[in-house]
């Protein structure tokens, strides 16, 4: 699989705190090898667009689309709670 960043959540990315920065690395890694790994809980957010949902940690969350072999990255948010 390979990944590509739209704009918005190269943003997002710079503008999180570094810790976020590094748990969205670490956890993109585990979307590479395994999009069922528990420590991402990864879901359908949006059926009809067909956008996903991932932890970042247990406050922040990002969200994906999958096309063919590539996941494209939107966005990365804290979670309203």
């Amino acid at each position: 699989m390979r990944v590509s960043y739209s704009e918005r959540f190269r943003q997002s990315y710079e503008s999180a705190p570094p810790q976020i920065q590094r748990a969205f690395d670490r956890r993109l890694a585990l979307l590479l090898q395994n999009l069922r790994h528990p420590s991402l809980r990864a879901k359908k957010y949006d059926e009809i667009r067909d956008i996903w949902q991932a932890r970042v940690d247990g406050g922040w969350r990002f969200y994906f689309t999958i096309e063919g072999d590539v996941y494209h990255i939107h966005d990365m948010i804290p979670h309203p709670k």
